[in-house]
């Protein structure tokens, strides 16, 4: 069973976590809140006390997009507004990093995201980066935990539901992001650690 939380900041946009959902299969969704909001009420501090507990029992987690972020955030990280971004980029892979999630995804990857992690978290490290950002997917050294920037679950199939998507030069069918899914449950499933 995987559990998928959504802290869409826009509510026209929470059609993302369902996505997420409808990809992995066996799971459960659940809506917390906006990071946004004025009051986050508990589920920030129970947010980032889960992702603790992951780490220390070393339950596979993959954040992305505030996700990434979140996982950063809670173990020590800086993230920073940036320029909104709806639309495609290219990542490049760190020679020397473990494939894990990214394992035969291709470089150009759908964004729908305005802040980014700018110092990652402790014990996380930068597998991935752009022309914007050195740490635009990461992974705990030592745990199942990884992040990514970029939105797996966006699709040409739910691409007209974001008013501000602009694709620029690249185009779906360059796109297989949401292998980072199936490598997250074969992850899962296989018990391995964050390698």
């Amino acid at each position: 069973m995987i559990l998928v939380l959504e802290n869409e900041v826009k509510p026209d946009y929470r059609f993302l976590g369902p996505e997420i959902a409808r990809l992995v299969g066996e799971s459960e969704y659940h809506v917390t809140d906006s990071v946004y909001a004025d009051d986050h009420g508990e589920w920030f501090d129970v947010e980032l006390d889960l992702i603790e507990r992951c780490i220390e029992a070393e339950i596979p987690l993959l954040g992305d997009c505030y996700g990434h972020q979140l996982v950063n955030h809670a173990l020590g990280g800086t993230v920073e507004s940036d320029s909104r971004r709806a639309t495609f980029v290219e990542m490049v892979e760190y020679d020397d990093s473990p494939a894990g999630v990214l394992e035969g995804v291709n470089p150009v990857v759908p964004v729908l995201h305005g802040d980014l992690v700018v110092e990652p978290g402790a014990n996380m490290e930068s597998v991935a980066r752009t022309e914007y950002n050195d740490y635009f997917c990461t992974r705990h050294r030592s745990a199942p935990v990884w992040t990514v920037q970029f939105h797996p679950e966006f699709t040409d199939r739910v691409s007209e539901e974001v008013s501000d998507w602009d694709p620029g030069a690249h185009s779906f069918d360059e796109v297989n992001a949401t292998r980072v899914f199936e490598n997250f449950l074969r992850h899962c499933e296989s018990g391995a650690r964050a390698e």
